[in-house]
């Protein structure tokens, strides 16, 4: 498999660049406008195709670069039918989408966001703001839900095999991956917690709001391309 781990310092969002090494198909999980040049140089250098970009959910703390890669590359962009109107392919639970030789599973994980999804291969999951490295989402805005963000977690990822790689959309630490065992043991908003408790926890976490909100859910409705031009 291609892999590698691409990070946006400002949002401190993860991209994944993954795909088929036969055919040098792959996609771009979750791409940041700001770095779309550095992800198309990475791609021209290893002599890759970008097929798909696949985004998590309607981001609130950066921009997408899928509209841009899109028009660049003519590459098909994949999202929630929940989610924004503009990607080609509008994705449910358990629907499939082939990489070449690869196929991803995706999986229903709302409460982050209502659109969130995450993306299952083989040994690993891309889980974007619903599962993170000793954390969650926060489920205060975009019609998050702090329940059903538990029931996402404790269905869906907690139901796959304890070995599996858990490679989130953000860490603010310098961690870069996880494992469902790890998750399950170590994470302190999940470890030992009922459905209620976790509701309750995150209820009582009165975070700031993205600071790019404002911009950032407008402008990925329309895949990061309806940027407004600046008020004089």
């Amino acid at each position: 498999m291609i892999f590698r781990q691409l990070f946006d310092p400002e949002s401190s969002t993860y991209t994944y660049l993954v795909g088929d090494p036969v055919s040098r198909y792959v996609a771009l999980i979750d791409p940041v406008l700001e770095q779309v040049e550095r992800d198309l140089t990475l791609i021209h250098e290893l002599g890759l195709t970008l097929t798909h970009v696949m985004e998590t959910h309607v981001h609130a703390d950066h921009v997408t670069g899928a509209g841009q890669l899109r028009e660049r590359t003519g590459c098909l962009v994949v999202a929630s039918t929940l989610g924004a109107s503009c990607v080609n392919i509008h994705v449910r639970h358990k629907d499939v989408v082939r990489v070449g030789a690869l196929s991803f599973t995706v999986l229903a994980t709302p409460g982050h966001t209502d659109d969130s999804v995450s993306y299952l291969l083989n040994d690993r999951v891309f889980t974007g703001d619903a599962l993170l490295v000793r954390g969650t989402g926060r489920t205060d805005f975009q019609n998050g839900n702090a329940g059903q963000l538990y029931d996402s977690i404790t269905q869906e990822f907690f139901t796959l095999p304890d070995e599996t790689l858990v490679y989130p959309g953000h860490d603010y630490k310098g961690r870069t991956v996880t494992t469902i065992a790890e998750e399950k043991r170590f994470n302190p908003r999940l470890a030992g917690r009922d459905r209620a408790s976790f509701v309750q926890l995150m209820g009582e976490l009165n975070l700031p709001p993205p600071k790019k909100l404002e911009l950032a859910v407008p402008a990925n409705r329309a895949c990061g391309r309806a940027l407004a031009p600046p008020q004089a």
